[in-house]
């Protein structure tokens, strides 16, 4: 496979070390195993205590460093960053699409959100805005300013291997901060290649590799970093379980985290829909990335009565999805994660049938020559009542459940009632229901979109959720500004010293 010799990953075999910053041990070492094909890709050694230690050793010595650099420096620093992403977004692309079986195409896709957050970052490095204001006290200036935090610890999940990564690394970077990476087990290859990307970029400018580190292991690894004093921010994503074990452990030594955990998310048709947009970013968000985006849609909430034309045709197109290799051309769904994933999408779909629900079509296990490693599966199209116990819980899966509707008052209903709060989304020309929906009483979800679907989010705007999505922000817009503490200073250039509040304290 050329596009990993690109990468630096060459030798990756059983039992090698992985090198600097992910460091050597025979022992102990991750599988990466493809599941496209289930063949053997690599393997990555697990991170011991003691080199834990020594990362975040380097970390600390590189902070010292990176802080002092003038911000729109380190801006520079990002931008060749980006220029190395881009040599290289072929090859990335090819490996996230590999290993963790999304489709090509967004596979290249999530490269290019890398790129994009480097180049927002870049014009951000000029733009860290404190405040100016009065003092109420003569010959006195206000202002406040922001300072960088130190290490940043960011946890990812599989589903985007690198994308969200970067989201934080490179925000995180420009502000003075040095970022240690704790990847998913299940996709380890791609943290390192970004690694090796960076690590070149690093070497070229003369500046410590510990401004950007990887971690590798499973949950024990991760908490010894969500336990560290010397972390002040953990930014993870994964399930709602994990990020309240996260979010505990954190606050309670006081730290700060950002949250994006589990999305339950989904797109109201309204009888003034335009159904063919709807219909196309219904099925983009159901069925892209076999249903294991944070901002998949799980529920498609329906007004009655286009319920049943709603339903044939995306019955018809259900039918008729490419299922197959990713990395082929024409293919718009690959595979599950796993064989665990696919164990429990059967689950989930077992529970509906109990629940009184119906599978209109879809949900197997797909068999046959290339599809021997049994990570395929049909997306399914269900229909449910918003009650249910399992559409309540988000399924990592390209599950669809279909519900019914009569007035926007019970729509609205339906989509808040759930537990998680990131994406949304509705399809209306009619002015009213679209500003109502955008309104205080409409979506409670960190994003509510109008006449686009819940997946795809820009990078320009700030990403995350509400409730049980954990709360917090990520990439565009001000949220720069949880990677940095915030100070108010005053400045007394007077010969006098006057109190606030015209309080008189005389000795």
């Amino acid at each position: 496979m050329e596009y990993l010799k690109n990468l630096g990953l060459a030798a990756f075999n059983k039992g090698t070390s992985t090198g600097q910053h992910f460091f050597g041990n025979d022992t102990n070492v991750i599988e990466s195993f493809s599941p496209v094909d289930g063949a053997f890709i690599g393997s990555v050694s697990v991170t011991t205590k003691d080199e834990y230690e020594k990362v975040v050793s380097d970390a600390q010595e590189a902070f010292k460093i990176w802080k002092m650099v003038p911000a729109p420096k380190r801006g520079e620093i990002v931008r060749q960053i980006g220029n190395e992403l881009r040599k290289h977004k072929d090859d990335l692309g090819r490996l996230v699409s590999y290993e963790m079986g999304k489709i090509y195409q967004e596979g290249l896709g999530e490269v290019q959100e890398m790129i994009d957050i480097c180049d927002f970052a870049v014009g951000l490095s000029r733009q860290l805005y404190g405040l100016t204001m009065h003092s109420e006290r003569a010959n006195h200036r206000m202002y406040e300013q922001y300072h960088p935090l130190g290490i940043v610890g960011v946890i990812s999940a599989f589903n985007f291997p690198v994308a969200v990564w970067s989201w934080n690394a490179m925000l995180a970077a420009i502000c003075g901060d040095v970022v240690i990476w704790k990847p998913s087990e299940k996709v380890p290859l791609c943290s390192i290649a970004c690694a090796n990307i960076i690590k070149s970029v690093l070497k070229e400018n003369d500046l410590p590799e510990g401004i950007f580190s990887v971690i590798n292991g499973d949950r024990e690894v991760g908490e010894w970093m969500t336990s560290d004093n010397r972390v002040p921010l953990v930014s993870a994503t994964g399930s709602i379980r994990m990020g309240k074990q996260v979010a505990q452990v954190v606050g309670s030594r006081l730290g700060k985290t950002i949250l994006e955990l589990g999305g339950n998310n989904a797109i109201i048709v309204s009888q003034h829909a335009d159904i063919e947009m709807a219909i196309r970013a219904t099925v983009f968000g159901a069925v892209g990335t076999a249903g294991q985006r944070c901002t998949s849609t799980r529920r498609l909430i329906v007004h009655d009565s286009i319920f049943d034309e709603i339903k044939d045709r995306l019955t018809k197109i259900y039918q008729s999805v490419r299922i197959g290799d990713p990395l082929k051309e024409g293919t718009l769904v690959g595979p599950l994660i796993d064989k665990d994933a696919v164990n429990m999408m059967q689950a989930a779909l077992k529970k509906l049938v109990e629940e009184g629900g119906t599978v209109i079509t879809g949900g197997e296990v797909v068999t046959g020559e290339g599809f021997e490693n049994g990570t395929y599966v049909k997306p399914a199209l269900c229909i449910a009542e918003n009650h249910y116990e399992i559409v309540q819980h988000e399924t990592f899966a390209p599950i669809l459940y279909l519900i019914k509707y009569s007035t926007l008052d019970e729509a609205m209903e339906y989509q808040n009632g759930v537990v998680q709060g990131l994406s949304s989304a509705m399809f209306t020309l009619n002015l009213r229901e679209s500003e109502e929906f955008l309104s205080h009483v409409g979506s409670d979800c960190g994003i509510a979109n109008i006449n686009i679907g819940t997946s795809g989010a820009e990078i320009g705007g700030a990403f995350g959720g509400e409730k049980e999505t954990g709360g917090g922000r990520e990439s565009g817009s001000d949220a720069w500004k949880a990677y940095m503490r915030r100070q108010t200073n005053t400045i007394n250039w007077s010969k006098e010293l006057p109190l606030a509040q015209g309080i008189h304290f005389d000795i």
